[in-house]
């Protein structure tokens, strides 16, 4: 290895007496592609003037010479040195480095210029000779005309790739390295690079010469220097980049678009413009939202504490990671509270690097794709495979390597169906190795598989049963949107801000839409229903005054749902016999003053607990803690005015499919029940007395939803549920005269304010 001394030698050839000559007597450079070849050779620095004698004192004039003031350089660049590289290259404007991003390569004309080496560019006349003046040593760079760039090779890239390569050489290897570029491409610098610290050295490659050629160059040269690890790392880091490139641009077909009409039928839109930030805490068990318009509803024994507000980019972001060393993350939320967007927002935000950076791959596999696998055998690695074909170039060690981490986001495992069996199910390390669905899904639940990657799984919080106690995992609780975040949603869905404004308004004359509006599912219902009367009718047209409609929609959004992705087999009847089932269990509780569901009553209802939670949507699981050492398991409807709501259903579907005015205890006669169907009005007057006894207002929303349900447009959405065709042509006036009449008896003056919703609900 040469000293020094032998370099700088190296650096005037024979016959120059001058650095300024060494550099003029460049030729033209080989592997150049044609537009650079002629501007590379278009200039030449002439022969230094002799120095200025100022002759015998004083100042004799006569000797003077006269000099040119030079052209100013192309470029200006400050000089960084290695210690302050890393925050220079943040904090220059327009680029990272001081290489133009926009540009593959340029001629830059910025010499180092002292105060008596003034030099004025000449234009430079091309002669047969100039291939004589070339370096006979200067290797040849093979480049094929008709190759096509990769679009992922770009200034930053390059630039990055080069840097992070020569970083990994010794001090010593760095020295030849630099030794070796100025011996083969000394046209490339108008002195030495000695004496250039990294940044300065691939910056000037990089304005010298195309992306192709320079790294092109650093593997030649690395070969030289006996660094063939290191070629061998500068080709991974390109073959990664080229991957997770394609694997980009994959992701964005998916990802980049969403339907928000909830049966996914309407047009599409950019996730950035329906996108509101999310309510995600780090406590789970929280229960589920009890803000109430009638009535305060006491903590569920849920988690009393209060946990830090996160954001989608924080949830398995470096720092986390720093501090908690857990690389297992269970995103928990009830349905329609905003799990698949916290997905959508996640994917997008790696790919436009705004978040996860450390992540060199992204993998988002929703349990609705897997379910393809179920009943053979498959591996990991070729679901990635068929899912991302641009994986296929990935190699055994880049799912190894520490430097490559990977991230796997799991939606949807609630929809998977298959035995999770942990005790007996053998464990299986090698992800290229065939194994049943079921095998495969237990050891990523269990962390078995790529043990280096990152795993986030999203689910209704029913599946926390699943996960085996002795992982070690962090948990996330999706809450919906917090009140700020409701107004920036609607004000993002329509455009027009005069429409925003006045939807805005309407949710805020209800303070029950206002509440639910907390979930995002619920908030894209009211958003369609507003777009199609604005589209439909006129921009100026009336909103609906009732709650019911709105409710309606939401428990028909949830059985679509189900009925689509996790039970697509179950009949019309039993989706019926279900939602009875469930709304009698909802208005005994109402009845009670209850709003958690213990095991003990489930024992009066004949209704699976799965079923209730996980398929419907409609219950939400968490642990409560009645007393200091003990934990119980509890359910709650997704919220008590759901609860209402079924139970209203149950009460409505009671008697107009089966005669049943559940309100007189003593009749049970069924064939005098249905002789007295027709009489309508008997169950709403059984309703309202039944209602205004009780002080605490429990019943009133049940009422204003019993009363919403005989409504003409609620009646048709709940059509698939009705097997009578009874009808009450004149139900709206009688109604209305039924509370009118209890309004002017007065009996329950406290209670007249429920008895004026219940008039709004009938659009009176």
């Amino acid at each position: 290895m040469m000293d020094d001394v032998e370099m700088e030698g190296m650096a005037t050839p024979s016959g120059s007496s001058s650095i300024g000559d060494a550099v003029s007597g460049r030729g033209p450079q080989s592997g150049q592609s044609d537009t650079n070849e002629d501007e590379d050779d278009l200039y030449y620095i002439p022969e230094r003037r002799p120095s200025l004698d100022l002759g015998p004192t004083p100042m004799d004039t006569s000797h003077w010479h006269f000099v040119d003031h030079a052209f100013p350089p192309a470029l200006s660049y400050k000089s960084m040195t290695s210690e302050e590289n890393l925050s220079n290259m943040d904090d220059e404007e327009g680029s990272s480095t001081r290489v133009q991003l926009n540009k593959a390569d340029s001629y830059s004309s910025c010499y180092s210029l002292d105060s008596d080496d003034c030099e004025k560019i000449i234009p430079k006349v091309k002669s047969k000779d100039d291939a004589a003046s070339e370096l006979p040593d200067t290797p040849e760079l093979i480049q094929d005309p008709k190759e096509i760039r990769h679009p992922s090779l770009t200034v930053a890239f390059t630039f990055k790739a080069i840097s992070k390569t020569l970083g990994k050489l010794s001090e010593g290897d760095f020295r030849r390295f630099k030794m070796m570029l100025w011996k083969h491409y000394p046209q490339s610098f108008n002195t030495p690079p000695q004496g250039m610290d990294m940044v300065d050295l691939v910056d000037r490659l990089l304005e010298r010469h195309n992306l192709e050629s320079s790294l092109q160059i650093t593997k030649t040269l690395l070969e030289e220097i006996g660094q063939k690890d290191m070629i061998d790392y500068l080709k991974t880091l390109c073959l990664r980049n080229e991957v997770r490139h394609d694997l980009c641009e994959t992701l964005k077909t998916i990802y980049s678009e969403v339907c928000e009409d909830s049966a996914e039928q309407g047009e599409k839109m950019p996730v950035d413009d329906v996108f509101t930030n999310l309510s995600i805490t780090t406590t789970c068990d929280n229960g589920p939202n009890i803000e109430h318009e009638v009535m305060t509803i006491p903590k569920l024994d849920s988690n009393q504490k209060t946990g830090k507000l996160l954001f989608t980019k924080d949830i398995l972001s470096a720092e986390r990671l720093e501090k908690s060393h857990l690389k297992f993350v269970l995103i928990t939320g009830m349905a329609g509270s905003g799990k698949t967007m916290a997905v959508r927002r996640l994917v997008l935000d790696w790919i436009e690097e705004r978040s996860h950076q450390h992540v060199s791959f992204l993998f988002p596999l929703t349990f609705r794709d897997l379910k393809k696998y179920e009943g053979s055998k498959v591996s990991l690695l070729e679901i990635i495979r068929t899912l991302y074909p641009a994986t296929t170039k990935l190699r055994e060690e880049d799912f190894q390597c520490e430097e490559c981490k990977i991230m796997f986001i799991f939606d949807g495992l609630d929809e998977y169906k298959g035995e999770l069996d942990f005790h007996n199910t053998s464990p299986v390390s090698n992800h290229s190795e065939p194994v049943p669905l079921n095998v495969l899904v237990v050891n990523l639940l269990r962390n078995k598989l790529l043990w280096r990657g990152l795993f986030m799984v999203f689910s209704r919080p029913q599946i926390k049963r699943c996960v085996p106690w002795d992982m070690h995992y962090d948990e996330i609780d999706v809450r919906g949107f917090r009140d700020e975040d409701k107004d920036e949603y609607f004000k993002k869905r329509f455009k027009d801000p005069v429409q925003a404004a006045r939807v805005i308004a309407y949710i805020n004359s209800s303070k029950t839409l206002r509440i639910m509006c907390h979930l995002p599912l619920f908030c894209s219902l009211v958003a369609d229903e507003y777009q199609h009367i604005f589209k439909e009718q006129r921009p100026r047209a009336a909103l609906p005054s009732g709650i019911t409609y709105m409710y309606t929609k939401l428990l028909l959004a949830l059985a679509r749902q189900r009925r689509v992705f996790r039970a697509p087999q179950q009949s019309p009847d039993k989706e019926r016999d279900f939602l009875m089932k469930l709304g009698k269990l909802a208005f005994s509780m109402l009845e009670k003053g209850k709003f958690r569901i213990t095991k003990h009553d489930w024992k009066d209802v004949d209704i699976d607990i799965e079923e209730a939670v996980n398929d419907s949507g409609l219950c939400t699981q968490y642990l409560t803690k009645p007393f200091v050492l003990y934990t119980e398991n509890s359910i709650s409807f997704i919220h008590p005015t759901m609860q209402e709501y079924l139970a209203a259903f149950y009460v409505f579907f009671s008697y107009r499919n089966q005669g049943k005015n559940i309100f007189e205890q003593h009749l049970k006669d069924k064939v005098k029940g249905m002789f007295k169907g027709h009489k309508t009005m008997e169950l709403y007057k059984s309703a309202v007395d039944r209602s205004l006894l009780c002080d605490d207002g429990k019943l009133d929303m049940f009422l204003r939803f019993l009363f919403g349900m005989a409504l003409k447009t609620n009646l048709e959405l709940l059509q698939p549920f009705c097997t009578s065709s009874v009808k009450c042509s004149t139900f709206i006036e009688d109604a209305a005269a039924l509370i009118r009449k209890k309004m002017g008896e007065n009996q329950y003056p406290d209670r007249k304010s429920n008895l004026q919703r219940c008039l709004e609900e009938l659009g009176v």
